[in-house]
């Protein structure tokens, strides 16, 4: 892309105009995020129970004390040998930001369908330090649609991000947001999927502010240049969501 080179007044003028837009921009996220807080919410009737290095915890357990949780629905299936890339690359993330919202009430955790053995060495691997937990043998995934049965697979279609898409994936991404109030009642209020969540990603928000952005050759897929953390410079490429 040709970028035209002016003065530092023509610059200024356009800087300014653009300035303007985002602005607009900045007061419709607020009232989205506004809305977002104002949804109804959902009870969560069923029992859920997951394997942590603590033992078998509830739902409730995973709130560790503060009434609010996010659980990053983490692309990790029982016969994958490591996580997702793209689900890596928000963990990456989230690992840092977590020790502030942690400190203000809010709980975050990842949940995968991967036997815990498995979850506990990608974690060791990956340096982490939040709480990676194991929904096997739970419908935690299937009920909050992230996973997905042998039978919609072999259809090729599967309800996710609110409506019926074409999929042969075991598992895709997502996040749940989770209230649990004085008296234990735990209320589902919020998931996103997709790219829903993608403004969490702090590095697209850097990249979004240089010349040439996110420098993706196909639109929106962070496959063409992300890796494990641990994988630059190392000469292995990004594999397929998910080895």
């Amino acid at each position: 892309m040709q970028h035209p080179v002016v003065s530092q007044e023509e610059w200024l003028k356009a800087r300014k105009e653009h300035l303007l837009r985002e602005k607009e921009y900045t007061r419709q996220r607020d009232q989205l995020t506004a809305e977002r807080r104002a949804l109804p919410w959902v009870k969560v009737e069923k029992n859920y129970l997951f394997d942590t290095p603590a033992g078998r915890k509830s739902l409730a357990d995973l709130f560790d004390g503060r009434s609010q949780l996010i659980v990053q629905h983490f692309m990790f299936a029982p016969s994958w040998e490591e996580g997702c890339v793209g689900c890596s690359f928000g963990a990456d993330h989230a690992d840092s930001a977590r020790q502030h919202f942690e400190h203000h009430d809010v709980k975050y955790v990842a949940v995968a369908r991967a036997p815990l053995a498995k979850l506990d060495a990608y974690k060791k691997r990956m340096g982490w330090q939040f709480d990676l937990v194991s929904s096997e043998g739970s419908d935690f995934n299937f009920d909050y649609r992230v996973s997905f049965t042998p039978e919609e697979i072999a259809r090729g279609r599967a309800e996710y991000n609110y409506t019926t898409i074409d999929n042969t994936m075991e598992e895709l991404p997502g996040f749940s947001v989770f209230y649990k109030n004085d008296k234990g009642e735990i209320f589902h209020t919020y998931s996103s999927y997709a790219r829903g969540n993608e403004e969490i990603i702090g590095a697209y928000m850097w990249l979004d502010m240089t010349p040439l952005g996110r420098n993706e050759t196909a639109s929106g897929s962070l496959m063409d240049w992300v890796k494990r953390h641990d994988e630059y410079g190392a000469g292995a490429q990004p594999k397929s969501c998910c080895s």
